[in-house]
């Protein structure tokens, strides 16, 4: 029997303890921090109103939070899964602009006109117009959004603060790791199980 070829392993066995390790990554490190996030975004609507933060930060995901929207101000739409779409009204403010949700429509050219004036609601994320390839390059932080509680004239009421909308995938990623990591040690096994075959040996009768 020829023995198993020492590189060809060698890399196999590295990427499979690679593979574990990322997959145990996840699954004690990355698993665990996802889970203490998601019950600090559950508690924030019941912790104190705040201003709202004009700067990224997602630990304010969900807060009580009130604004002053001043003119000039645009309305754009953008989509909203089941609820159909969203207008959001870009405002003036004095250390650059705040974005607002007023409402939901499923009328796909719905327009509002809205003054502007005191807002008060939750904060939350508003749209990212990148792509999925865009940022996992662009590590820039995603800028926030004021949902209002009441939404303006004519249009449906926003949701309300829900953590099921907050992707928790690191238990999946480290299943798949780990089955990454079977696989390969399966396949390269089979493979040196045909390099090596099974010699019968068979007597004959005279």
């Amino acid at each position: 029997m020829r023995r198993a070829p020492v590189l060809p392993t060698l890399i196999v066995g590295l990427a499979v303890a690679a593979m574990v390790a990322l997959g145990l990554w996840q699954l004690l490190d990355r698993l665990p921090k996802k889970q203490a996030y998601l019950a600090q975004l559950a508690a924030n609507p019941a912790r104190p109103v705040i201003a709202f933060p004009l700067f990224p930060d997602d630990s304010l995901l969900f807060r009580r939070t009130v604004a002053d929207c001043h003119p000039p101000i645009t309305i754009r739409r953008a989509g909203a899964g089941a609820a159909g779409f969203r207008l959001i009204a870009t405002c003036a403010v004095p250390q650059g602009s705040l974005q607002v949700q007023l409402g939901t429509t499923h009328d796909p050219r719905k327009e509002v006109a809205w003054p502007g004036g005191r807002v008060s609601g939750y904060v939350s994320h508003a749209p990212d117009s990148r792509s999925l390839i865009e940022s996992a390059f662009d590590h820039r932080p995603q800028a926030m959004l004021l949902v209002a509680d009441t939404p303006a004239a004519g249009l449906e009421s926003n949701p309300r603060p829900d953590t099921d909308g907050v992707p928790n995938n690191h238990l999946a990623y480290a299943i798949q790791w780990f089955l990454f990591a079977a696989i390969a040690a399966i396949i390269y096994g089979l493979a040196v199980a045909r390099r090596n075959p099974t010699v019968v040996v068979t007597g004959t009768r005279r």
